[in-house]
């Protein structure tokens, strides 16, 4: 792609460049970002235009274009999410007086819910994990994979973590004397998150246990590992939260560490917390990011109308 001073490549890297520096826009979105531009760029070049020259009609046109190419609405949605970024940032950056992607509406895509988990799955699974820690007639070994394990769902389940975050938490996490974690999210963006009284109590659990054998303990990471970073990796985690999970009876299609963070988000808005709430503990630098959870806040609405309204129920 050409670098003169007006080529498409220019302004995609003067873009990119705004995203790292006020956004914290990690490595692999920017590089999901310039794939996007990249795309629209080389096909608005074809068409004998260029970023700062193309109109609505010519924006219209790469949507049409990525529909016979085959993309999912899914994907050109998100394609041309990159692209109204990437307009409004040229607009604003006083490179063009408009922005012609402004009134385009995105591909029509069926709305997708997260999976999740009953509250009495994750009873389930937390009462699962936890058997055999306290029977000292098992083996070492299996006792302390046992522990660990129910460290990890009641501190998942208690905060919402990333799997990324959770595997990667300091020893130092299980010493702090007051009930919050500090979080290093996407980013670089550092937040608090609360602990659960069940969760402090998993993670002094795993901890002695860890204790008594010299070594295990004395590492830098809560959930030390032969691996190349030193912790447990998230396909292991991944690998053992499905087995926790078939013994649970919960099918191994409805599990991950991601489902869990879900579990989370939904349980807490179903009982009353707030969505700005709820975005700060998850991490979303976006509370639209959140939104995906607005179905549970939809069914928690008609509830409240239809427990808390006087007329409710009174007419036929």
């Amino acid at each position: 792609m050409a670098r003169g001073p007006g080529s498409a490549g220019r302004l995609i890297d003067g873009f990119l460049a705004m995203l790292a520096a006020e956004r914290g826009a990690a490595v692999n979105t920017l590089d999901a970002y310039r794939r996007d531009l990249g795309d629209y760029c080389a096909f608005l070049s074809a068409r004998g235009t260029e970023p700062l020259g193309v109109e609505t009609d010519g924006v219209r046109a790469y949507l049409a274009d990525l529909e016979e190419r085959g993309f999912q609405p899914s994907s050109a949605a998100r394609k041309l999410s990159s692209i109204r970024q990437f307009h409004k940032f040229l607009q604003l950056d006083g490179r063009r007086g408009d922005d012609p992607s402004l009134v385009l509406e995105g591909p029509r895509q069926g709305r997708r819910l997260p999976k999740t988990l009953t509250e009495a799955d994750v009873d389930r699974l937390l009462t699962i994990a936890a058997e055999g820690i306290a029977d000292e007639a098992r083996p070492f070994g299996e006792r302390l994979r046992a522990a660990r394990m129910a460290c990890l769902l009641e501190v998942l389940y208690a905060t919402g973590l990333r799997v990324s975050e959770l595997v990667s938490l300091p020893a130092s996490a299980a010493v702090r004397r007051e009930p919050l974690l500090t979080i290093k999210g996407k980013g670089g963006r550092e937040r608090l998150v609360p602990l659960t009284g069940p969760a402090r109590e998993a993670i002094t659990r795993y901890r002695d246990l860890l204790a008594t054998r010299p070594g295990l303990a004395s590492g830098p990471w809560l959930f030390p590992a032969d691996s190349e970073s030193g912790h447990l990796t998230r396909q292991a985690f991944a690998r053992d939260l499905k087995a926790v999970a078939g013994a649970s009876g919960i099918s191994s299609a409805r599990i991950s560490p991601h489902v869990l963070r879900h579990a989370f988000a939904s349980h807490l808005l179903q009982n009353g917390a707030d969505l700005r709430v709820v975005q700060e503990l998850l991490g979303h630098a976006d509370v639209s990011t959140t939104q995906i959870y607005t179905h549970v806040l939809d069914e928690r609405m008609k509830a409240m109308v239809r427990d808390l309204h006087p007329l409710a129920g009174e007419r036929g």
